[in-house]
């Protein structure tokens, strides 16, 4: 399939700076074209290297579900501690078994006690629609603490089948099929 461009709107034109953990380089003159007809290039895409510092950085800063599962089930210490964030209501409604539970008001006061600096945590609170892990996560760096964002939150951890536990004890749900696989253990991402 041949895709055209109705009417060209904006020639651009961009420098971008690539930091890695061993280089730092600089791309320039990167051409794009955007158009006018199609919502998709309105905005043209960014050149490879600012992808890459973009994409990056992303993944620098979260992490999903299904990988912090993976990573729980292996066994043994997986490198990083998860940390719930929300309330003591919504923790014993339900959370992710072995998380810490501290509510992000209370990371200033707490962290120092619950958390060991040179350990990675994992942040998460309701879902995708609550901004409370990335808070956590914010005051945690602030802290000095290593840390990323759990994308999707409970609400995914539940989504995807995986156990949680309850004030009541430990519960699963069946995987919904619109967030993962119904018969594989692996979407393959």
């Amino acid at each position: 399939m041949t895709a055209t461009a109705d009417t060209t709107v904006a020639t651009a034109t961009s420098t971008a700076t690539v930091a890695t953990a061993t280089s730092t380089t600089t791309v320039t003159t990167v051409t794009s074209t955007a158009t006018k007809a199609n919502p998709v290039l309105r905005v043209a895409p960014a050149s490879p290297a600012e992808a890459v510092a973009h994409f990056g950085a992303s993944l620098a800063f979260h992490a999903d579900v299904s990988d912090v599962a993976s990573a729980l089930a292996a066994g043994g210490d997986p490198g990083f501690v998860v940390l719930d964030s929300r309330s003591t209501a919504s923790w014993d409604q339900g959370h992710v078994p072995g998380a810490i539970h501290l509510p992000t008001a209370l990371i200033p006061e707490q962290a120092e006690q619950l958390l060991d600096r040179s350990v990675p945590v994992v942040t998460y609170c309701w879902g995708p629609g609550c901004n409370g892990a990335t808070r956590a996560a914010l005051a945690l760096a602030e802290l000095g603490f290593p840390v990323k964002e759990m994308l999707g939150g409970f609400e995914y951890w539940v989504r995807e089948g995986f156990a949680y536990e309850t004030w009541e004890g430990g519960e699963r749900r069946a995987a919904d099929p619109l967030t993962a696989p119904v018969d594989a253990a692996d979407c393959g991402c």
